[in-house]
């Protein structure tokens, strides 16, 4: 049962080959056991990449079976089509277009399987790259909200050495009307005299300014902070609504493309395995030599071909012989004088009657 079901997916002719030994039975079903795992693995491997794209089983299984019943019709196809002839060069040109789309084949199944056999390396590969593309979002979000945190914090330290130099100034007009006081400085009288009381009034003038001053920029450095402070949330709001978008970078192409920077060769080799599965059975055909297989297939498809071209040529001399035929009928009625006069007396009754009816019609006009 299991070889009857192996021989259909050679896609050979059961009942050619029940006649043949069984060797050859074991030949095609081996042949056909190649195409049927061929098409499993490209099953389980498209099942994988699919899964990879939908998150989700059924989908994937289902579109998976799909993809491997294509493959095993294709398979299927290009093995029963490549006949054995008698010089191997015109079977393998014969077989060549077969030979590419198995190699097309073959890149389309390895490739999934690959993904999944190295996955923890290109987990690897897809962190750095995850990490890396972290750091490159948070300094592009940065471009956003730096200057304007910066022109805040300028402006802050404007500020403060503003009252930082008002407080100076109001300093040294302390000094100057105490030193006044004390006969220090100035008219060097000790006592508080008009020139102390004056220097003391513009002190008390400047203070009360310093005052004021202190209120206004600590109002204004205080909507800075918190204007920094509402921009440096935006950032952080900005920076956590689009980590999930790096997070969700290890798609199908993601993959892909982390399993092309890791080393080539063992790809090469898995790819290589699978080129060998995909083209075993098709070599297999063009190495073999005729089989009884062969022969009685050649025998039964000469036995039509030359069927049908001896059928096409019965009709193409049927078809002369006829044509013939009735060109020497026609000439031998021409020659009887009883059809020339029929026809002679059909034509002088036509012309009579159009002759009657032109009468008529110009009767009408008049």
């Amino acid at each position: 049962m299991l070889q009857r079901f192996f021989i259909f997916c050679s896609g050979a002719d059961t009942d050619i080959l029940d006649d043949c030994s069984p060797g050859e039975q074991t030949k095609y079903a081996g042949i056909g056991a190649t195409v049927f795992f061929t098409a499993v693995m490209a099953t389980i491997a498209a099942s994988y990449a699919l899964y990879t794209v939908f998150d989700t089983f059924l989908p994937a299984i289902f579109f998976g079976i799909i993809w491997g019943m294509l493959i095993f019709n294709l398979d299927r196809f290009i093995v029963s089509t490549i006949k054995k002839r008698d010089n191997f060069f015109d079977e393998l040109i014969q077989a060549s277009p077969r030979i590419i789309l198995a190699i097309i084949i073959a890149v389309v199944i390895s490739k999934p399987l690959e993904l999944k056999i190295f996955e923890k390396e290109i987990d690897q590969v897809l962190l750095e790259e995850k990490n890396q593309m972290t750091l490159d979002n948070k300094e592009q979000l940065a471009l956003q909200y730096v200057p304007s945190i910066e022109a805040l914090n300028t402006e802050i330290d404007n500020l403060k050495n503003e009252v930082t130099t008002k407080e100076t100034e109001v300093n040294t007009l302390y000094e100057t009307y105490i030193a006044e006081a004390e006969g220090r400085q100035g008219t060097e009288i000790v006592g508080k005299g008009p020139v102390y009381k004056e220097k003391r009034d513009k002190h008390d003038s400047e203070l009360a300014a310093l005052q004021e001053l202190r209120t206004e920029n600590k109002a204004k450095i205080e909507a800075a902070e918190a204007q920094i402070a509402q921009l440096s949330t935006d950032y952080e709001t900005k920076v956590a609504d689009t980590q999930p978008v790096i997070d969700g970078f290890d798609g199908l192409m993601a993959r892909v493309n982390a399993l092309g920077k890791l080393p080539w060769l063992p790809s090469f080799f898995i790819f290589l395995l699978f080129l060998a599965i995909e083209t075993s059975p098709i070599f297999a055909k063009l190495l073999s030599p005729k089989g009884p297989y062969d022969l009685k297939l050649a025998e039964q498809e000469g036995a039509i071909k030359s069927w049908t071209t001896q059928q096409k040529t019965q009709r193409e001399i049927l078809v002369a012989t006829d044509r013939d035929v009735n060109n020497r009928v026609y000439e031998d009625i021409a020659e009887e004088k009883e059809l020339y006069d029929y026809k002679r007396r059909i034509a002088r009754q036509l012309m009579q009657e159009q002759a009657n009816a032109f009468y008529k019609k110009q009767q009408g006009i008049l």
